[in-house]
């Protein structure tokens, strides 16, 4: 059979990016049992309130929802069980030594199967306070405003 090529994202996080500051993004692997896979191809997944935890010199994806497989039997798998993630030594590291300096997380902003393999995108971020968020806001705001006036003008059709 011919493997898959190109990107086909089963889940996203959009709440992190409203939550977070996003400062750096890694492509990282999981570690998953056959009936997890069957059950992101189906495009089945949920990232909200997951987030990825350092144990043992390892990283962990933990309380990302993968529903149990419809056609599987006993062998199918906990939906909310903890995850290894497949990074290299010096990404981990990396990482683990940034949330240890005090206020980074990391967070997963994607689920998708790359190639054929299922990967997961997390990020390096920092919680915003409710200020940022409205600054935020205010700004997409104002630049979808920007857009549409402009495209009018482009049209010949000046307000």
């Amino acid at each position: 059979m011919p493997r898959e090529k190109g990107r086909k994202v089963v889940a996203s996080n959009k709440k992190a990016r409203h939550d977070y500051a996003i400062l750096d993004t890694y492509e990282a692997g999981m570690a998953l049992t056959g009936t997890e896979v069957k059950s992101l191809r189906a495009g089945r997944a949920s990232l909200v309130d997951a987030f990825a935890q350092e144990r043992d010199g390892e990283l962990y994806l933990h309380a990302m929802h993968i529903p149990e497989y419809t056609q599987g039997t006993w062998t199918n798998h906990e939906p909310r069980r903890t995850r290894k993630l497949l990074l290299n030594r010096g990404e981990i590291d990396k990482l683990v030594g940034k949330t240890r300096e005090g206020g980074f997380t990391i967070v997963p902003l994607q689920v998708y199967f790359s190639d054929g393999w299922a990967k997961v995108e997390i990020a390096l971020a920092k919680g915003k306070k409710s200020y940022d968020k409205r600054q935020d806001l205010a700004k997409r705001d104002a630049d979808r405003e920007i857009a549409r006036v402009s495209g009018r003008r482009g049209k010949g059709m000046d307000d």
